[in-house]
């Protein structure tokens, strides 16, 4: 945990990095897809700080990890550039504006039930981010492909998600495996792209190898800040206490998380309606709206989940018992985030020479484009759609949305936040304030 000496790592100061991560913070809407592309533009495009391919080295790992993958990224790149205290800031900066926003709501929601101005001011925020993905999609495709393999395995890749439902562990998986025996044999398709150069020489970025030491070290700070909280609840409280059920299910929820949260969304919901009547389905669907309109990650829908468990089953006063529920179920799903990463990124550092993994992680670059569009896909069809079906065929299983409940509005600011980035190229905050502005009147005045 030692800060380093050495003047390399800080040619950018830490107020500026702590400005640019806030920022991001701030600005992190539209689920794991937006948020990378938010990284992307403001980091490498805008900043230039980090180059488009070790953006992507990072990005391979974090993918591989359970749980949110962009907050890790955000702790990867914050370590790069400053170390522990670099990636603790940018991980806590990162997380905490949506800790904030949805714990604000989710208090409206226990005392009013109403927050229809709220829902009006994201509808727009909605159709921004939905074009800085697509934007983001575009640009990533064409620095990290280059070559025919590499864009039928990002077709491949988003054709087993979107289409057939394949596990996300097993097509980043199988993408690796593919890439590891190109990379070892030499193939060309598999050398690390060479358009992904853009955005820094990265000579400022931080890569000393590891001490021998280092994973015990981390596994005796972060294990015990994740998991003592828990342990210690259960021995005062008792298994049965909401707050250590809490605790137990949200710290196995995890390590579980591989694919983001829309890969655990369906089981969580499961045992917190019907096994632990944390809250109802229908209130699952409306922490589900809370979480996507706010900033931060989408799997933040816990932190409502553990808000209205401590809220009904704390013995507490019921604000004071929801607002340690949410806290404690945010504290167990994100604490980890920082041990994978602090552990693990010195070691994939390491490995960015080695031909057979750069092969490795080329080809899951590629595949990584694939599903940054599915989640691009998948999100516009939910911003576009007030519901939406399945349509199965043997093994294929698509979406189906049902066409009577497209919304004219959310079209019309989805064609204009488009325009407004492809067209007029406005800047990432004209984008976002202008389509906002337009949700919340569309909102008020036709509701």
């Amino acid at each position: 945990m030692n800060e380093p000496n050495d003047d390399v790592t800080r040619q950018i100061p830490v107020a500026e990095a702590f400005r640019v991560w806030l920022r991001i913070g701030l600005l992190s809407f539209g689920g794991p897809a937006g948020q990378i592309a938010l990284m992307q533009r403001i980091l490498i495009d805008e900043k230039g700080w980090i180059s488009e391919k070790r953006f992507l080295h990072a990005l391979n790992y974090c993918m591989l990890l359970p749980g949110p993958e962009a907050i890790q990224l955000a702790i990867y790149i914050g370590w790069l550039l400053h170390r522990t205290r670099g990636g603790l800031m940018a991980g806590l900066l990162f997380l905490l504006p949506g800790v904030i926003a949805l714990m604000a709501l989710s208090l409206l929601y226990a005392l009013a039930g109403n927050l229809g101005w709220v829902e009006a001011l994201f509808f727009g925020l909605k159709a921004a981010v939905l074009a800085i993905v697509v934007s983001a999609v575009v640009r990533l495709a064409g620095r990290a492909l280059g070559t025919p393999v590499r864009y039928l395995m990002a077709a491949g890749a988003f054709v087993a998600l979107f289409a057939l439902g394949a596990p996300f562990p097993l097509v980043v998986l199988g993408a690796g495996l593919l890439g590891l025996i190109g990379g070892l044999r030499g193939w060309r398709s598999f050398q690390p792209p060479v358009a992904a150069q853009g955005g820094s020489d990265d000579r400022h970025l931080h890569s000393a190898p590891p001490s021998r030491w280092h994973v015990p070290r981390m596994l005796a700070i972060w294990l015990p800040l994740w998991l003592l909280p828990v342990a210690l609840l259960a021995l005062t409280l008792g298994g049965d206490n909401v707050f250590t059920r809490i605790g137990l299910f949200f710290s196995q929820l995890a390590v579980v998380t591989f694919g983001g949260a829309y890969a655990v969304l369906s089981y969580m919901a499961q045992q917190a309606v019907e096994n632990y009547g944390w809250l109802s389905a229908g209130e699952m669907l409306d922490g589900l709206g809370l979480a996507e309109t706010t900033p931060g990650p989408l799997i933040m829908i816990v932190q409502f989940v553990g808000f209205l468990g401590g809220l009904r089953d704390s013995g507490l006063d019921p604000i004071l018992g929801g607002i340690l529920g949410g806290l404690l179920a945010t504290w167990v799903t994100f604490v980890p985030c920082f041990l994978w990463i602090f552990m693990g990124a010195p070691y994939v550092e390491g490995l960015r020479q080695r031909p057979a993994i750069s092969g490795a992680l080329a080809a899951i670059t590629a595949a990584v484009v694939g599903v940054i569009l599915n989640l691009a896909v998948w999100f516009a069809v939910h911003v576009l759609f007030a519901q939406v079906g399945e349509w199965r065929a043997g093994p294929l299983a698509l979406p189906r949305p049902e066409w009577a409940t497209l919304e004219p509005w959310a079209l019309v600011l989805v064609l204009f936040a488009l325009a407004c980035q492809f067209v007029f190229r406005l800047g990432l905050f004209s984008v976002l304030g202008l389509c906002a502005s337009a949700g919340l009147l569309i909102g008020l005045l036709f509701a």
